[in-house]
């Protein structure tokens, strides 16, 4: 129980700023304002308080649902557990949501460059891993979709195969050349300090999706970009 309850919270508190998240992007606040505030408060601190596209994995998916399914067996039905999960499905639509209001509905003839495949850095695990929601929601509008992650190539060509709608690249700047827009969804490192100048001469138009939060919009706006992050102004 102690396990399950130690992971089931971490969960939740991912969810909750992710929630908050979407409220700070109507409201015109911004979410990294927002951590920086509760995350002063000792009683709170910084840990797993960053908005992003979701969390997958083995531990986190895999202990919400036990703990769900042990209370069930004791006639317990945990309704902040069923709304995580609810909250995080959810977010790992966000993402695409994004894409869709910038190019539409259809994506038939469109390719989206790929940063991060595994569901988070330093693994090549992608179980339950946002990416993959990503690349099946893109497929069914009609787009490509042209990716690299550092460890994690190997593990994406088991779980998708030879499907010729997936391009897998050798390095980050390879899946830029003639792409429509470059979407994140795992923070790496390699990610985190790139050549914009060399993006922009490469991307066919100039739009960053940032699943992690890894920049600052104003700056990669002044470079002449459309950034759409999660929760940020």
């Amino acid at each position: 129980l102690t396990k399950y309850a130690a992971n089931a919270m971490l969960a939740t508190r991912i969810s909750f700023m992710n929630e908050l998240a979407l409220l700070a992007e109507k409201m015109g606040a911004d979410i990294e304002h927002v951590r920086h505030g509760i995350g002063s408060d000792p009683r709170i601190g910084y840990h797993f308080l960053y908005a992003g596209c979701g969390y997958g994995g083995s531990c986190f998916p895999k202990d919400v649902q036990a703990l769900q399914r042990t209370a069930k067996e004791y006639g317990e039905d945990l309704k902040v557990l069923n709304a995580v999960e609810v909250v995080n499905n959810r977010q790992k639509e966000v993402l695409l949501e994004k894409i869709v209001a910038r190019f539409g509905k259809d994506l038939s003839g469109k390719n989206i460059a790929l940063w991060g495949l595994a569901f988070k850095p330093n693994t090549d695990d992608m179980r339950d891993a946002p990416s993959r929601t990503l690349i099946k929601g893109l497929w069914a509008l009609g787009a490509t979709v042209t990716a690299y992650d550092p460890v994690a190539m190997h593990e994406t060509r088991r779980i998708f195969g030879d499907d010729p709608r997936l391009k897998l690249v050798d390095t980050p700047m390879d899946v830029l050349p003639g792409a429509d827009a470059l979407a994140i969804v795992t923070e790496w490192q390699v990610f985190r300090s790139p050549n914009f100048d060399e993006i922009k001469s490469k991307l066919k138009t100039p739009v960053i999706f940032d699943g992690r939060n890894l920049y600052e919009p104003a700056s990669v706006r002044e470079q002449g970009f459309e950034y759409f992050a999660i929760g940020r102004l």
